[in-house]
């Protein structure tokens, strides 16, 4: 499916004017590669990534999801091993982040999604959240092939970034700005 320039823009716009959590998702989006790479977080900012990936839904949340099990397990995780996944999180970079997965999906909680959600919140410049609905997105729009896998091996979501890539530069957009056009068009089919 193609996608002008101007759809473009009005998905972003409609993202920024509507969505609820834009105001608190771009302040991370700012300040939370920093303070993940100095080491200058708490307990609370690693599970807002966690609480964040299943909140955005607003309480339509898709039925198999079950975001408190996530969030409480997520909660009793020993922060010094929290701590190490994100140190290992924050030294991936695209062309070889296997072990930032393994290491945020051996914490309680955590699965390839979620630690997507990581790897965007540590790196929006260079990672896009992926879960049923942006796979499902992504591919009406670009060359993804297939159903979303729950969840994605590394090599899947390998593909769904590059599909993501593919998306970015033909809408001459970034990778959190692709999150952000692909949540809003979801919203988009989702709205009766």
């Amino acid at each position: 499916m193609e996608l002008s320039r101007a759809d473009v823009e009005a998905a972003l716009e409609a993202y920024r004017s509507t969505e609820p959590l834009y105001t608190v998702e771009s302040e991370a989006v700012e300040t939370m590669p920093d303070a993940f790479r100095s080491g200058e977080y708490g307990r609370r900012d690693a599970q807002w990534v966690v609480r964040w990936y299943g909140r955005r839904y607003l309480g339509d949340e898709p039925a198999d999801m079950d975001r408190s099990r996530r969030e409480d397990a997520f909660e009793g995780a020993d922060f010094e091993a929290v701590r190490d996944a994100i140190s290992t999180a924050v030294e991936a970079d695209r062309g070889a982040y296997g072990a930032a997965i393994d290491a945020l999906t051996t914490l309680p909680g955590v699965d390839l999604p979620v630690a997507s959600a990581f790897l965007a919140f540590v790196h929006p410049n260079r990672f896009v959240v992926v879960g049923p609905d942006e796979w499902a997105v992504v591919r009406e729009l670009t060359g993804l092939e297939g159903t979303y896998p729950d969840p994605p091996s590394i090599d899947e979501y390998d593909e769904y970034l590059a599909a993501c890539d593919e998306l970015a530069e033909r809408c001459e957009i970034d990778p959190w700005e692709v999150y952000m056009l692909v949540w809003r068009r979801r919203t988009e089919h989702a709205e009766p």
